[in-house]
């Protein structure tokens, strides 16, 4: 049995909580899956750099309505897969070797389970067993791909977001399983590459979680490079001739593919913590519950990231890591999680971005609001990219001037709603926001200057 003054589990954000404050302490971080966590390895990052290079081939596909002929000649899948894995891959062995060979730290990896207060019981990934204690434990587990039983029980070859982007070859043909984030950000990625998508969505549009005309507006726009199939439900699947997989709808229909994607969301990794063996409380959908401060119902044991968070964002984690590690060593002055204003972003075709409360929200809660939609066609930049569909919406609160929300459909949407996300932060008037700062002209940003002032409200005392 090895002792520690802090046991991590998990090697994503929570491996940030090795800060300065522990450089005279026994740290262990505890990992059971590939050393980094889900951002580096299988999430936002490695995403994204298939997701440039697929606008890249889009970009050539569509250069001829700017008058420059141009054509694509193909997509090198390897070269496009090593360039992201050769660059991620050696940064998670440095980060696992860096705690093996670090100062006061140990990577211990495995799967580790609760067995007593701040004891956990590794089964090591090599074999074999270790039993560590420690002071404080942070849990910080991360999340897993939600594959339904349907796909599961017919035995059919499958992929999740883990997997699929180390694939060998293209396949001629995908069916993606999910009208959320994953499936919206992978479609857009192989359909760029080539590849026939096919969607299969359980609501009536895609991204269903967003500001209800955003997302009808991208399904629209989804429609015209996949084949999106909404209000559809999974009846069951079946191997074909030639490895296909065949599925089979809810109401007679089916579709085949080559691969088959599941992008039916994550869950925590939270179902074989012990959790029930040592009175660590859960909520329904298997997020460790938490306080404001990121303490679990067990003294000494936090939790934060996309274990315990309502947000399964890699910028949340990081911020609720940085309130832990304060909190660890202060215990006396402890940091709030910060959950004001958190935005989200789908690096999908086209981009979307939101922050704060939807106009249904608004319309459910009883809340007083404006909303003013300003498309990108309209500024100076919007004619340079021949744009007819992207738009800012903006909700704002008719009487104090404060923004509400931003929900953002359309080229460079992930930074054009950082402002915007300010203007939350410190409240400021929409209209001084709009006025009190300079805009360059003629940037693409003067859609969200323009969509400030459209909004009608009350001037600033």
């Amino acid at each position: 049995m090895a002792h520690y003054d802090l046991a991590i589990i998990g090697s994503g954000s929570g491996n940030s909580l090795v800060t300065p404050d522990f450089a005279d302490k026994r740290v262990a971080v505890i990992e059971g899956g590939t050393f980094g966590g889900t951002c580096i390895n299988v999430g936002c990052i490695p995403t994204k750099m298939f997701v440039y290079a697929a606008e890249v081939a889009d970009a050539v596909r569509g250069a001829a309505r700017y008058g420059v002929d141009a054509t694509l000649d193909g997509v090198r899948w390897r070269d496009v897969r090593d360039r992201v894995f050769g660059r991620i891959d050696p940064i998670s062995e440095g980060g696992l070797r860096y705690r093996r060979e670090g100062p006061n730290t140990a990577a211990v990896l495995g799967h580790a389970r609760f067995t007593g207060e701040r004891e956990l019981t590794v089964e090591l990934t090599g074999g074999g067993v270790e039993v560590v204690t420690a002071d404080q434990v942070v849990v910080a587990a991360g999340a897993r791909p939600v594959v339904p039983d349907v796909v599961t029980d017919s035995g059919v070859p499958f992929h999740t977001s883990d997997t699929v982007m180390r694939i060998d070859e293209l396949p001629r043909r995908m069916v993606v399983i999910g009208g959320g984030f994953i499936a919206a950000e992978m479609a857009h990625v192989f359909s760029a590459f080539g590849v026939h998508v096919t969607v299969l969505a359980r609501s009536s549009q895609l991204l269903r979680h967003l500001d209800t005309e955003i997302s009808q507006r991208f399904t629209d726009l989804a429609r015209e490079q996949w084949d999106v199939r909404t209000g559809v439900e999974v009846a069951s699947l079946e191997q074909v001739d030639g490895g296909a997989v065949r599925v089979h709808l809810t109401g007679g229909a089916c579709v085949e593919g080559d691969l088959l994607l599941v992008a039916t969301g994550r869950r925590p990794n939270t179902d074989d913590l012990g959790a029930d063996a040592v009175g660590l409380r859960l909520h329904e959908d298997g997020r460790v519950v938490v306080d404001q401060y990121g303490r679990t119902s067990l003294p000494g044991v936090w939790a934060l990231g996309d274990v315990s968070s309502p947000w399964q964002l890699k910028h949340v984690a990081n911020a609720e890591a940085r309130a832990v590690a304060h909190n660890l060593v202060h215990p006396d002055r402890l940091w709030r999680l910060p959950h004001a204003h958190v935005p989200s972003g789908v690096f999908s075709h086209p981009q979307v971005a939101t922050v704060g409360l939807s106009e249904q929200a608004c319309v459910d809660a009883g809340v007083e609001h404006v909303t003013f939609v300003q498309a990108y066609g309209d500024t100076a930049y919007g004619w340079a990219m021949e744009d007819a569909s992207s738009v800012c919406k903006l909700v704002a609160d008719p009487r104090s001037g404060r923004l509400l929300g931003a929900h953002l459909l359309g080229p460079h949407a992930t930074s054009l709603v950082q402002p915007l996300v300010q203007a939350m932060s410190t409240g400021a008037h929409v209209h001084d926001v709009a006025r009190g700062q300079y805009w360059i002209h003629p940037a693409l940003a003067e859609v969200v200057e323009n969509a400030l002032l459209g909004l009608e409200v009350d001037a600033p005392a």
